[in-house]
C-alpha cells in the first residue's frame, strides 16, 4: 500500500488525510487534529490528492443500481465508485465507502466489496425496520413511565422492573435510563407509580429466595405398627382462632403414682422419613413461612390434612408422658405413637374454662412450671403483640391480650421439650438441643423501656449437637420437639426418638450439624421475610386509615430523638422530641405519610 501526501485513507472508521509516511503515517483528521500511526493502522481509500479533508462533501450517484448489478458478486471500492458515481475522485471514495460500511447493500473493507444479494438485503432491511419499532417502542414506554399510566405493549419491559423489586434480578435498563437508582425500593416504587402493583403486593418473600407455593410431594400411608389407644384422655389442642396446622395438643392423666402431663404432637415422622424427597424439602425450607395473607408451609398440605391434631376425629401422634412428682420434676418420660380424640380450642375459649377441671388442673401446673423457671433466672419480655389478617384486601389488626391460657400451653411446651432433652441425654441420642447464654445482667425489669433495653442485649439462642442449659427460659436442657408440622428441626428430634424406638440406626453429630446448618441457613431468612412482611401489611393498614391516631410508649432517647413502641400495632417508630419525655411516657401521635416500598412511616407527636 503506498501512502503519499495527499491519499485519503481510512482511520478509526473515519476520514484522514496523509500529511507524510515512512516509518509512521502523519495524518490529518477531521478537527484539524495531527497524529503519528502506524501503517497498518489505516486503509487507503483514494491515492489523492486531496488538499482538505473539507472536500469530502456528499456527493450524489446511483448506488443502488450499481448494487443491482453487481449483486452477489465481489468487487473493488474503485470499480464500485466507478460504477455508482462515473468518476473516482477522494469524494466518491469516501461517499461509496460509507454506503458499505452502512452495510446494507455492501460489505468488506477498502481492498474488496462484497454486494450483498436481494435476500440478504430483504433480511437486513426487516432487521432494522424492527431496531427501529423497537427504539420507539422504548422511547414510548420512557415517555409514559415518566408521566403515566403504561400501556398493554409496554408488558415486556416492566417484567424487568419487576424482577428487580422481586430480587431476581440486579439492575433495570429502565431504571436507569430514567435517572433513577437501581435497587429493589425503586422498582418497586416505580411500579406503585404506574399502577402495575397495588398495596397487596408483598416482594419480600421472593427478595430472599423464600418459595411461594407448598410443596407438591406425595406422601406414603401411616406405617402400621402398634400405636397406644389414648383416646378415653380428654385432650385440647389451643391455638389462635384461624390455626390452620395444630401440631400439639395435651392432656392430665390421674395414675395411681400421681399425675402424668401427655403433650401430644403431630406423628409426622411416621410419614417423612429421614433423606425422603419431602425431608429434603423440609430442609430446604426450614419452616412453615407465616405471613398476614396466607401461610407457606414447610409440608405438602395432605401433612397437615393427614396429621393435624384435631382435624380428625381420631388423630395419630407421638405422645410424649411426663410423670410429675410433688415438685414438679420429670422422673420418668414415656414416648409412644398414639391415637388420640383431639378438641380444638382458641385461647379465648380456654381462658374462659381455667376455673374448671381439667384446665384448672393443667392452668395449676403451668403456673409453678412458671414459677420455678422464673426462680432459676428465666427472663421475661412482655412487649406488645397483635395479630396481623388480610381479608378482602383489608387489613386487620388485634392486640393479643397476655392469657393465661397461652401460658397454660407454653409451659406445657417448655416441660416437654425439656423432658425430650433430658430423655436424649440420658439414652445417647444425638439431637438438635437449643442453648442460650445468660445475659450480661441480672436486672430483670418490668416496665417497657426496661424490658426492650434487656431484649436489646440478649444473644441469639443457638441450635447444636451439645446439650446445655437454656438460660432465658430457665431451663438446664431444652430441644423444641412440639412443632413438626412447622419447624425442620422439631421434625429431625422426632425422626431421631423414632428410630430410638425402633432401634434404628440414628444420624451421627457431624450428620445432625449438617441439618442444623441446612435449617439455619434459611430460617433466618425465613423470620426475616415475615417480619417485613408483617411491616409492610402494617404500613398499609395505616394507609388505609390516613387519619390514624393513637400512642406510642416513649422506650428510647437519644437527646432530641426518641424510640417509641406503638402497642396498638406492634410497631417500633422513631420521632422528634419537641419537649422532654421521661422513658415510659404514652406520647399522642398522629400519622404524617407512610412510604411502602421504603418499609417506613412518620408520625408527629401531638
Amino acid at each position: 500500500m503506498s501512502l503519499r501526501p495527499g491519499s485519503l485513507v481510512l482511520y478509526k472508521n473515519g476520514p484522514a488525510r496523509v500529511q507524510s509516511s515512512a516509518k509512521k503515517v502523519e495524518i490529518e483528521l477531521s478537527g484539524g487534529q495531527r497524529l503519528s500511526v502506524r501503517p497498518k493502522d489505516v486503509a487507503l481509500l483514494h491515492p489523492g490528492p486531496l488538499s482538505s479533508l473539507n472536500d469530502l462533501c456528499p456527493q450524489e450517484g446511483e448506488v443502488e443500481t450499481a448494487w443491482e448489478l453487481l449483486s452477489g458478486e465481489r468487487t473493488t471500492l474503485k470499480d464500485l465508485v466507478e460504477l455508482a458515481y462515473g468518476a473516482y475522485t477522494p469524494a466518491t471514495a469516501w461517499a461509496a465507502w460509507q454506503w458499505v460500511a452502512d452495510g446494507l447493500y455492501f460489505w468488506g473493507d477498502p481492498e474488496e466489496v462484497l454486494a450483498r444479494s436481494p435476500a440478504e438485503v430483504a433480511q437486513e432491511q426487516a432487521a432494522r425496520a424492527a431496531q427501529a419499532a423497537e427504539r420507539q417502542a422504548w422511547a414510548g414506554f420512557l415517555e409514559r413511565a415518566r408521566a403515566g399510566p403504561c400501556a398493554p405493549e409496554d408488558e415486556r419491559y416492566l417484567k424487568e422492573i419487576d424482577a428487580l423489586a422481586l430480587g431476581r434480578s440486579e439492575g433495570s435498563r429502565a431504571l436507569r435510563e430514567l435517572g433513577r437508582s437501581e435497587s429493589p425500593e425503586n422498582a418497586h416504587a416505580l411500579l406503585l407509580t404506574l399502577g402495575c402493583w397495588d398495596r397487596t403486593v408483598v416482594p419480600y418473600p421472593a427478595r430472599l429466595q423464600l418459595p411461594t407455593a407448598p410443596p407438591d410431594i406425595p406422601l406414603p400411608d401411616l406405617p402400621n405398627e402398634p400405636r397406644r389407644d389414648l383416646t378415653h384422655l380428654p385432650a385440647w389442642a389451643i391455638d389462635d382462632a384461624g390455626n390452620q396446622d395444630p401440631d400439639d395438643a395435651i392432656s392430665l392423666e390421674m395414675t395411681p403414682a400421681g399425675r402424668c402431663l401427655w403433650v401430644h404432637v403431630a406423628d409426622v415422622a411416621a410419614l417423612i422419613l429421614p433423606d425422603s424427597p419431602a425431608d429434603l424439602e423440609a430442609r430446604a425450607r426450614g419452616a412453615t413461612l407465616y405471613l398476614p395473607d396466607g401461610n407457606v408451609p414447610m409440608l405438602p398440605p395432605q401433612a397437615v390434612q393427614r396429621l393435624g391434631l384435631g382435624l380428625a376425629e381420631i388423630s395419630p401422634a407421638l405422645s410424649f408422658g411426663l410423670d410429675l412428682d410433688d415438685e414438679g420434676g420429670v422422673p420418668h418420660l414415656e414416648i409412644t405413637p398414639s391415637w388420640v380424640r383431639v378438641t380444638r380450642l382458641t385461647y379465648e375459649q380456654a381462658e374462659t374454662a381455667l376455673d374448671q377441671p381439667p384446665l384448672r388442673e393443667l392452668h395449676h401446673l403451668a403456673q409453678a412450671h412458671l414459677a420455678r423457671r422464673r426462680e432459676r433466672g428465666a427472663v421475661f419480655i412482655q412487649l406488645p403483640e397483635v395479630k396481623i389478617r388480610v381479608r378482602d384486601g383489608e387489613v386487620i389488626i388485634r392486640p393479643l391480650p397476655a392469657l393465661n391460657s397461652r401460658a397454660l400451653v407454653r409451659e406445657a411446651m417448655l416441660m416437654a421439650g425439656e423432658a425430650v432433652a433430658r430423655f436424649a441425654l440420658e439414652q445417647d441420642i444425638p439431637l438438635p438441643f437449643t442453648t442460650h447464654d445468660p445475659p450480661d445482667t441480672l436486672e430483670r425489669p418490668d416496665d417497657l423501656a426496661g424490658m426492650y433495653a434487656l431484649r436489646r442485649t440478649l444473644r441469639r439462642s443457638e441450635h447444636s449437637s451439645i446439650p446445655g442449659p437454656h438460660a432465658g427460659l430457665g431451663l438446664e436442657l431444652y430441644t423444641r420437639a412440639t412443632s413438626p408440622l412447622r419447624r425442620y428441626l422439631d421434625l429431625v428430634v422426632h425422626q431421631q426418638l423414632r428410630a430410638h424406638r425402633r432401634g434404628e440406626g440414628l444420624l451421627e453429630a457431624g450428620e445432625l450439624l449438617e441439618r442444623i446448618g441446612a435449617a439455619e441457613a434459611v430460617t433466618g431468612s425465613v423470620r426475616q421475610a415475615e417480619r417485613l412482611s408483617r411491616q409492610h401489611w402494617t404500613l398499609v393498614y395505616l394507609m388505609q386509615h390516613p387519619d390514624w391516631q393513637g400512642e406510642g410508649i416513649l422506650v428510647d432517647k437519644r437527646e432530641r430523638r426518641g424510640t417509641l413502641l406503638i402497642p396498638d400495632l406492634d410497631l417500633e417508630t422513631r420521632i422528634h422530641l419537641s419537649e422532654v419525655w421521661p422513658l415510659n411516657s404514652a406520647i399522642p401521635l398522629r400519622l404524617v405519610e407512610v412510604d411502602l416500598p421504603q418499609l417506613e412511616v412518620y408520625f408527629r407527636a401531638g
